[in-house]
């Protein structure tokens, strides 16, 4: 029998003590499983790693359903496992902040959802739709509690949120990005939507679109001058500037009746860009509020780990400065694993992506023994084989074998193989068309250029899906090797390694799952971090994390809130917002 899924624990981060309390029980608990957690998944056969997990706990995960295995992530333990593994994935689960969706009404109740039409959600897809109208309805609800009129849009892509805001809250928006390109497509289409709502307007209504700033935002002072400067002269139309962010800010932290109060806002604000919002949150006045989404938390900069003259975007808060803790870039990496994406994964996904970290890992193989420089470098080989692609090659090999008619397939040559139809590289391997014929029990047959091999593949039990799955590696190493500059490696020896590893591919599953129960706790850690830092602030600012989004659409789903304190009485309501 299974226990449900935990929802996390009854922890608290209301208070800077309380969030302190909840991160030293999470950096506790990580530092008992700092193996697990540095550990890689292209050096699992290279390294044994299935070794360093309790023997138990692996004899007893091989024999489980891969439906349980999607399930360990959430908190989702059986009966029968072993008593130390049912600990360590609840305990785990317990840390977690609650990701559960939430109505913004019960955090802002002034708050309104607008609903995103057809012209406004032109190229979005539908994660991108949910998310700009929950995030535009709750900046709105901020700005008018703080009696803001403009919005400050940071890492503004392509401007859905800036226009959203525009258009449908009627706010003043200044959008920031580091590209030319999308301030050129955000100013196009906000032309485009603006001409749609004064054509439906039965007033003379005059609607604002986005004002468009482009500059890399180096560090906390360069986003502060940058929205300063430009907050000065929002008066006029969009202007697209090309800043080089070199020029001296306006006195940051002094009031300028002439510059607006602003709300900073960020959709999926990568790296170090997030925590450096909340930078400049605090130390600028006219910033009243501040409503971030964070995302790519393996691009942060880490104290100890980075050689910079900029403030790190890890650790941000006293307290974990002063803690032990250090991540780096492999366990920042793993705090993007999402418990919802994982136990959304249909069965034969979830082996489809099982099988190609088992590719990667014998790839990785393959490199130390006939690349071993190149092996030593750590070298990245892209994203080889997203669930599209491999479901597409997996059914096209099946129809093959069914059909029988692998005798009058053509096959494309080495050159072919990889290259895309534009002349560029794939970012996934590409299986040549009918790449698999099993036409006996000894022989597999493999492409290798515009010529067909023939491979023993061992003793006359060997069934189809081992011939398939030799073949599926074959063609992500010849991709690989491809990308890597690499000249190709005999089918024979290959298949010496897949014969290798092979018996070893059963523990890949249950090791990536168990890994992947911690990932959730990295990102909660990051994001106390954030949380802490403005509660170390003292009592003019109030912080809450608010989980915004559905988690399973959108996964990076809460949004740090803050604001600063004043007798407005119009203060939102935070309620429950902040705690587990």
């Amino acid at each position: 029998m299974a226990a449900s899924p935990a929802s996390g624990g009854a922890r608290s981060c209301e208070t800077a003590e309380q969030t302190r309390e909840w991160m030293e029980a999470i950096a506790s608990f990580l530092g008992r499983h700092r193996p697990l957690l540095e550990a890689h998944v292209v050096n699992f056969f290279k390294d044994r790693l299935w070794e360093m997990v309790d023997a138990d706990w692996m004899e007893c995960l091989r024999r489980e359903p891969v439906e349980s295995l999607l399930m360990l992530p959430s908190g989702c333990v059986q009966d029968h496992w072993p008593s130390s593994l049912q600990e360590f994935i609840l305990t785990a689960r317990s840390l977690v902040l609650p990701r559960e969706q939430k109505s913004p009404k019960s955090f802002l109740p002034n708050s309104r959802v607008a609903s995103i039409g057809t012209v406004l959600a032109q190229g979005m897809n539908s994660k991108k739709k949910h998310e700009i109208e929950a995030l535009s309805g709750m900046v709105d609800a901020i700005a008018r509690s703080r009696g803001a009129k403009t919005v400050v849009d940071v890492g503004s892509g392509q401007g859905y949120l800036a226009q959203a805001l525009s258009f449908e809250y009627q706010l003043a928006v200044i959008a920031i990005d580091a590209s030319s390109h999308h301030a050129s497509v955000t100013n196009t289409r906000a032309e485009r939507i603006k001409k749609h709502y004064a054509a439906k307007c039965v007033e003379k209504q005059q609607f604002k679109v986005p004002r468009t700033v482009t500059c890399h935002v180096l560090s906390s002072d360069t986003l502060a001058a940058v929205v300063l400067d430009a907050c000065q002269d929002n008066h006029g139309e969009h202007v697209t500037e090309s800043n080089n962010c070199n020029q001296s800010s306006p006195q940051i932290g002094q009031p300028n009746h002439s510059i607006p109060q602003l709300v900073l806002a960020g959709l999926h604000a990568c790296g170090d860009l997030s925590v450096n919002m909340l930078r400049v949150f605090v130390s600028c006045e006219q910033v009243q509020a501040l409503v971030s989404v964070g995302c790519c938390y393996n691009l942060l900069s880490e104290d100890c780990h980075e050689d910079t003259d900029t403030s790190p975007g890890f650790p941000i808060s006293n307290a974990a400065k002063s803690s032990k803790l250090v991540l780096g870039k492999s366990i920042r990496d793993l705090a993007c694993q999402s418990a919802e994406r994982w136990r959304s994964l249909t069965k034969e996904m979830a082996l489809q992506n099982f099988d190609i970290h088992a590719f990667r890992a014998a790839f990785q193989m393959v490199l130390e023994k006939y690349f071993p420089e190149l092996s030593r470098l750590s070298p990245s080989i892209g994203r080889q084989g997203k669930a599209l692609r491999r479901q597409r090659l997996r059914k096209e090999m099946e129809s093959h074998l069914a059909m029988g008619k692998a005798d009058d397939l053509s096959y494309p040559n080495s050159k072919e193989q990889n290259m895309n139809t534009d002349g560029s590289l794939p970012t996934e391997p590409i299986a040549p068309k009918g790449a698999v014929q099993c036409c006996s029990n000894e022989l597999c047959t493999a492409v290798v250029g515009s010529s067909i091999s023939r491979v023993n593949v061992g003793p006359s039990d060997t069934n189809h899906d081992e011939c398939c799955k030799f073949t599926l590696f074959k063609d992500f190493t010849i991709s690989g090797l491809g990308r890597l500059g690499c000249g190709c490696v005999e089918d024979v020896n290959l298949l010496e390694i897949w014969k290798d590893v092979q018996h070893f591919t059963e523990f890949i599953g249950p090791f990536w799952c168990l890994r992947a129960a911690l990932g959730p706790l990295v990102e909660t850690y990051v994001l106390l971090d954030r949380l802490l830092f403005l509660q170390e602030q003292g009592s003019a600012v109030e912080a809450s994390l608010f989980p915004l989004f559905d988690p399973a659409m959108s996964p990076r789903n809460m949004a740090l809130v803050a604001w600063k304190l004043t007798e407005d009485p119009l203060e939102p309501s935070h309620g429950n917002a902040s705690h587990a």
